[in-house]
């Protein structure tokens, strides 16, 4: 199946799925919304409100805070693809539980595995986790490493940077950077097929203890 056929498979899935109570309260199923052939993914932890009522990810003011970072960085919704770790809102914008994000996790695998992106931005600690294990997104944001064969960059949530302001310009540096970790990633995965995992910083004493025990999604 091409990227496009499955992508549209995992929404209609989404859209009717019960495999874990967050369906109660669905208005609209939020599989994620971009560009099929993307080279960068953002995976955020979970719908909101205005997701909820219009089933597309990050259209409240979260959303336009990233697309104001999008643009700074020279990228655009078009060339991107944008989703969340659960596809329906958690009540009240909670934290995903434990079997709400295992009963989302194929869908997110699926997706993941058709897009092939290069890099994928984790957007907050929950969406960090998949990937990177005792990370504390305080000390690693901004900062690439390797899993599975791709560029793996944590970073705030946007609506971090609403809530407390003084991470507003934190978040902008760090996304003024994607531009060239997208080029670096896929000129690495074109270099190296074989590619399984690594870390991108020479100075391995930097990372916290544990940081580079990642998570598999395959």
């Amino acid at each position: 199946m091409k990227p496009e056929e499955i992508l549209k498979e995992v929404a209609e899935q989404v859209s009717v799925c019960t495999r874990c109570k967050l369906h109660y309260s669905r208005k609209n199923a939020v599989p994620g919304s971009g560009n099929p052939h993307a080279s960068i993914m953002f995976i955020g932890e979970g719908p909101g409100f205005h997701e909820n009522e219009q089933g597309l990810p990050f259209v409240g003011a979260a959303g336009k805070f990233l697309d104001e970072l999008l643009a700074d960085a020279g990228l655009e919704r078009a060339r991107v693809f944008i989703t969340n770790v659960v596809k329906c809102r958690p009540p009240g914008n909670r934290d995903p539980f434990i079997e709400e994000l295992e009963a989302c996790k194929p869908y997110l695998e699926r997706q993941i595995s058709a897009i092939n992106p290069d890099v994928v931005v984790t957007l907050g600690r929950i969406s960090m986790s998949y990937f990177i294990s005792n990370g504390k997104i305080s000390s690693i944001h901004g900062r690439p490493f390797w899993s599975n064969g791709r560029m793996i960059v944590p970073m705030y949530h946007p609506a971090a940077a609403l809530h407390q302001p003084s991470l507003r310009e934190v978040v902008k540096g760090d996304f003024s950077g994607l531009p060239g970790l997208i080029d670096q990633a896929g000129e690495t995965r074109k270099n190296n097929p074989d590619l399984a995992s690594m870390s991108l910083n020479e100075n391995e004493d930097d990372q916290d203890d544990g940081v580079t025990e990642q998570l598999s999604l395959f």
